[in-house]
């Protein structure tokens, strides 16, 4: 059975405007974390089970376009029931209900009878779909993954599962959405089983009073018991026979406070309000909070003969359970801190009073360093940071002031009453201070620090939309000026980041439209003085700002990602370029850190080098110490992989970074590229004469090649002969040049 119940909740899409739109990190997070909060407040709203479960397939289809996203149930005898599948066809669903689950019943019954995801890639040829895949094939479904869902109880209640057009894996964002969706299904048919089986109770209630899950009792006018049932005693906590017939309200309520289940209230003052309920001739239903902390909920019908019969229900639970899912729906769930709805909420009080000597601030914080942290020590270690994190900074505000965690490593503070500005300032100081101290995490010692930016109304914005967006800016500011302090708001600011937006879009754009172009740079060899080899770097013919060189624009695409895109395009035409040279020319190709960070690196330098035809032996991999600063490990592991190819490995910039002397021992670079700072200086100062000369000695008694970068002079050459240097590249010799000009320079093939 399916329901496409009319949903007036507002869209994952809608979560997606606002400010958080113009950053590059973190969209995703923001968006499951949205879905989630949508979720759980429909779940607190009581909305019906599957209406609930029809609002989380849509939102899931909508974060993570090409799924097809389904909810079924799982019954008391073990049988698969359609609980939403807005995308499935009516058939399909149909044909899945009162499904008996077992080891072989697809994905979804199998991964109930198994209580563990099960996933499968092909359904044509798993032999667990073989007497059900007719209909999923017939509507173009080739793969299902499906995760079961388990109460409390560890009981398997339904199963969670994505359906794939194509044949293919779930991807990260994908896990990462099931490990969310998987919690709030068992939250919500649980919840639905608790109000199904207090439905059923008010139904026998009808029936016999002896079967009623509420506590049931009759009293004539003089309060007197007329009679009670077992659960009525059980309630609380009364003796067993201790009330009976004839019972008085007084004796009844001196055993109770006895038993510690008396009400919170003085016994006379609950007495004078039985009273008070005596003299109405209407029902009542009135919570009551005992002395032990219980919660009762009474309902009390009036007789025609003065007295009264009522039902008692312990509501503790429910209580308990609706404020935590009220709690749920505006505080994070990792560190408990107010979470944006509830962090909005406080922004709009605290903008209300703005204006009458109550201006408020809002302090955005960013932890630096901290992916190193979770690629280093994994993402538990990571959560513990978070939470130290949210720890501190509470210490640091008071108590009318609020926390929030934005989502991944991100944190505001809203700060209310703020007499001066400088007072935001004092406290953003502190909050960086705080953060920069080492934290000791599991025996791990982790340093992070942070950076801030602080808008205080009413200048920098007087809606919390505006203001946020604003606190964010100067964050960003923060981050490029000097991580480990903090910004005010400026206006221009604005403009500047909607500009690195712009060129960030535009460089994203430029990889669709091929708007890159390699040039050539020969390297000679001092012995041979001929051509050995081209380093290819990068230019981009931007169609209204003109050439862009790498400086300009390979940080942001280190940042957004697009490197990898765009690092792998550079791959296949260097090596496409240099098939065209004679086969004893070689080419160099850098790459950057967060090139390391694609698993597919040495896949795609392997598919270069097969689509180009060119020997490995012919390609020279250039990187800087800053790819083995993180995750040394990882990275000494690719590399070692690339080596395995057949292509070279060449340390570039050497010198100038933290440790070369260190990466030298721990991978056999085939040669060292020396900086052409100390090149430059070669012919003045005596210290760059010894870096050289002791760099070349370094190379030549470890087996590796130098050479010497930004030659611009005579003088320098021959120092460098002199020294002993093995190859040698810059202006002296040539400029960059095209392709077609390199072509000529050595001769085709």
């Amino acid at each position: 059975m399916r329901h496409s119940p009319a949903v007036s909740s507002p869209t994952l899409a809608d979560q997606l405007t606002g400010s958080r739109r113009q950053r590059g990190s973190g969209t995703a997070q923001n968006a499951l974390h949205a879905l989630q909060c949508q979720v759980l407040e429909a779940v607190a709203a009581s909305q019906p089970l599957d209406r609930v479960a029809h609002l989380l397939c849509l939102h899931v289809e909508q974060l993570a376009p090409g799924v097809v996203c389904s909810v079924l149930t799982v019954d008391s005898e073990g049988r698969l029931h359609p609980l939403a599948g807005p995308s499935l066809p009516d058939a399909y669903s149909r044909a899945l209900d009162g499904t008996q689950i077992g080891p072989d019943v697809g994905s979804c019954g199998s991964a109930a009878y198994y209580g563990r995801p099960v996933e499968v890639r092909d359904i044509d040829v798993d032999p667990r779909w073989v007497p059900f895949k007719a209909m999923p094939l017939a509507a173009g479904l080739r793969t299902c993954w499906s995760s079961p869902i388990k109460g409390q109880d560890s009981r398997v209640v339904g199963t969670f599962a994505f359906y794939y057009r194509t044949r293919r894996a779930p991807s990260a964002l994908e896990r990462r959405i099931v490990e969310a969706c998987v919690p709030l299904c068992a939250l919500a048919i649980e919840r639905a089983e608790v109000w199904s089986r207090l439905e059923q109770a008010n139904q026998r209630f009808e029936v016999v009073l002896s079967n009623m899950s509420q506590g049931v009792c009759f009293f004539d006018g003089a309060r007197n018991l007329i009679m009670a049932n077992q659960r009525y005693s059980e309630i609380y906590n009364l003796p067993p026979n201790s009330i009976g017939p004839g019972t008085s309200l007084q004796e009844i309520v001196d055993l109770r406070i006895t038993a510690g289940s008396g009400p919170a209230m003085a016994a006379d003052q609950y007495l004078d309000w039985r009273v008070t309920l005596k003299g109405s001739d209407r029902p009542t239903d009135t919570v009551v909070e005992l002395a032990n902390g219980r919660v009762i909920s009474i309902h009390r019908q009036p007789m025609p003969d003065s007295g009264s019969v009522a039902t008692h229900e312990d509501i503790t639970e429910r209580r308990r359970a609706e404020a935590r899912i009220i709690y749920m729906a505006r505080h994070d769930a990792l560190t408990g801190l107010a979470n944006r709805l509830l962090f909005r909420e406080r922004m709009e009080q605290a903008l209300a009073l703005s204006g009458r000597g109550q201006e408020c601030a809002v302090i955005c914080l960013d932890l630096d360093h901290f992916k190193p942290v979770n690629d280093t020590f994994g993402h538990a270690v990571g959560d513990r940071l978070l939470q130290s994190a949210a720890e501190r900074l509470q210490t640091c505000v008071r108590e009318v002031d609020t926390v929030t965690r934005l989502g991944g490593d991100e944190f505001a503070v809203l700060l209310v009453g703020v007499d001066r500005p400088e007072s935001a300032g004092e406290l953003a100081q502190r909050l960086v201070r705080t953060l920069s101290a080492p934290f000791d995490l599991d025996g791990h010692r982790v340093v992070v620090g942070a950076s801030a930016g602080i808008a205080v109304t009413p200048h920098d914005g007087t809606s919390p939309d505006k203001l946020l967006r604003s606190a964010d800016t100067a964050l960003y500011r923060a981050k490029l000026d000097e991580r480990g302090t903090y910004r005010f708001f400026e206006p221009d600011m604005d403009a500047r980041l909607q500009a690195r937006v712009a060129l960030e879009l535009e460089l994203r754009q430029a990889v669709q439209n091929h708007e890159f172009e390699l040039v050539y740079q020969p390297l000679f060899n001092l012995a041979t003085n001929a051509i050995c080899g081209f380093e290819a770097l990068l230019r981009w013919h931007h169609p209204t700002r003109g050439p862009l060189f790498p400086n300009e624009f390979i940080p942001m695409a280190e940042e957004t990602g697009v490197i990898v895109p765009l690092g792998a395009w550079v791959l296949r035409r260097a090596c496409a370029e240099a098939a065209s040279w004679p086969t004893s020319v070689k080419v160099a190709v850098n790459l950057s850190a967060a090139q390391f960070k694609n698993k597919a690196l040495v896949k795609t330098v392997e598919e270069a080098l097969v689509a180009s035809g060119i020997s490995a032996t012919r390609l020279e991999l250039e990187i800087t110490e800053s790819v083995l600063l993180s995750n040394t490990a990882k990275t000494l592991a690719t590399l070692h992989a690339l080596r395995d190819l057949g292509v070279s490995i060449s340390m570039d910039d050497f010198g100038t970074g933290y440790s070369s002397l260190s990466y030298l021992r721990g991978f056999p670079f085939d040669k060292i590229k020396i900086d052409q700072s100390f090149v430059r200086d070669i012919s003045e100062r005596e210290d760059s004469i010894a870096i050289i000369r002791a760099v070349v000695g370094l190379g030549s008694s470890l087996g590796m090649a130098t050479t010497a970068e930004g030659v611009e002079t005579p003088q320098q050459l021959a120092r460098l002969r002199r020294e002993g240097c093995t190859e040698a590249q810059g202006y002296l010799f040539s400029p960059p040049v095209s392709a077609e000009d390199a072509r000529l320079m050595v001769g085709s093939s």
